[in-house]
């Protein structure tokens, strides 16, 4: 809805993106996103749960894991309930404030993890190339500062562009993205003020690819200390893990990237979603498995705690394993 009021517009709710106008096709988006969000949920559910329930894994890179599953939890969930409700309701409608909400958690979550990609990056360099030195620069009074700052970081970078964003007046309330994304949300500006956002945007993707090139950086040494490593398997083992890691956060900073350093358009393109798809989705849902499921550390406590939960539920259930 649109209210005039003293010769300016305000908005009460904004009108979203629906995959399609056929009920059958937006079923079928809500039963596929509904798959991909359950999928991201178990995958970093089970990896707090895992971290936090053995204590084996009390130590600074599981901490560092069990932040990032739950900022991915959080970056997804801003995105996705909200697209699921609009195909299964049939209701493109979000409030003023909950699309505010949407702008100022989602670049929360997506700045704190970032940050702390860079760092665990940052952790794995130590240990990898300077093994000696590893409890001397990322002992606990030095890292939970650093951990800390993240998030800071995260929540500066939030409030930063929702108040450079929802500062501008809106000429109209439809938004050609299935969330309140920022660049799409500039279209709809009356005004030059959208350029301050524009500003801010622009500086948030140079300072992206900083943290970026930093962690290529890192890489390049660790791949340049696994050489030397004289094992072939210890080799495959590290960049097992360093290659993934290096394609995922490839494929968001592209994504990213496209969607909001691009110059501002007036038209939409299918390809405006397709990467909004890419880079809200696949990194979050991706993260648990290439950081923790591959890890034997993670695997062997999480098997402790399934056989142990079959422990407990068979006396429950005791038909379950009764002969017939």
């Amino acid at each position: 809805m649109i209210k005039e009021m003293n010769n300016f517009t305000t908005l009460s709710t904004f009108l979203l993106l629906e995959f399609s106008e056929v009920r059958e096709l937006q079923l079928l988006h809500f039963f596929v996103f509904l798959t991909l969000y359950l999928t991201t949920l178990t995958g970093n559910l089970l990896v707090i749960i895992t971290v936090g329930f053995d204590h084996h894994l009390h130590s600074l890179m599981y901490f560092f894991l069990l932040n990032l599953a739950m900022l991915d939890i959080g970056a997804v969930s801003v995105v996705v309930p909200k697209s699921l409700a609009i195909s299964l309701m049939n209701n493109r409608s979000i409030s003023y404030s909950g699309c505010a909400a949407q702008v100022f958690f989602y670049h929360f979550f997506a700045g704190t993890d970032l940050a702390l990609l860079t760092l665990m990056a940052y952790d794995r360099n130590v240990a990898i190339c300077n093994p000696l030195h590893y409890e001397r620069i990322m002992h606990k009074g030095a890292c939970l500062p650093m951990i800390a700052l993240g998030w800071l970081s995260g929540l500066f970078n939030g409030i930063l562009h929702t108040g450079g964003t929802f500062a501008i007046t809106f000429c109209s309330n439809i938004v050609h993205q299935f969330f309140c994304e920022i660049p799409q949300l500039l279209k709809l500006s009356c005004s030059d003020g959208y350029l301050v956002e524009v500003g801010l945007l622009v500086l948030s993707c140079i300072i992206g690819l900083g943290c970026f090139i930093f962690i290529i950086i890192t890489y390049v040494q660790i791949f340049a200390a696994v050489l030397r490593i004289p094992s072939q398997h210890g080799q495959k083992k590290a960049l097992s893990t360093c290659l993934p890691h290096l394609t995922i956060l490839s494929v968001f900073i592209v994504s990213v990237t496209f969607a909001y350093a691009k110059p501002p358009t007036q038209s939409s393109s299918d390809l405006d979603i397709v990467f909004a798809v890419i880079y809200t989705i696949t990194p979050p849902m991706l993260n648990p498995f290439i950081y923790g499921m591959r890890n034997n550390e993670i695997k062997t406590a999480l098997w402790k705690l399934l056989n142990l939960g079959v422990v407990i539920l068979l006396p429950i259930f005791p038909s379950c394993y009764y002969k017939r």
